[in-house]
């Protein structure tokens, strides 16, 4: 069981990154980053699947349904405290965002850049 699973199972009974990525036919590592990235942004201002959906690149419609999943706003909010409570399970999303901007996108890049080279002239 990851930690982001032990985080789920505070928040709402018999919930399973596993189960929930099966149930939408998705990979279980895209279903973490979703749960994660959800549950980072529920507190920032803003629509939280938006928000979500911007700093991951998955689409809002899976994110919601991601969130109907795992209970609702509700759900969310706990999901929220539980990961402020268990910084490590947020480390998937939160290693990623190296400048803390929540958008990971831009770090990653910089990273791609970094591996391949940069194509100045």
């Amino acid at each position: 069981m990851s930690l982001l699973d032990s985080v789920l199972s505070e928040v709402g009974g018999n919930l399973d990154v596993g189960g929930i990525a099966d149930r939408l036919g998705i990979d279980p590592a895209t279903a973490e980053k979703a749960i994660t990235a959800l549950g980072v942004a529920h507190p920032q201002p803003g629509d939280t699947v938006e928000t979500a959906s911007a700093q991951t690149g998955i689409d809002t419609s899976t994110l919601s349904q991601i969130v109907d999943q795992i209970g609702g706003a509700s759900a969310l909010s706990q999901l929220s405290e539980g990961l402020q409570n268990h910084p490590q399970a947020a480390s998937l999303f939160g290693m990623l965002d190296r400048d803390g901007d929540g958008n990971p996108v831009n770090d990653v890049m910089g990273m791609a850049k970094g591996l391949f080279g940069s194509s100045q002239s």
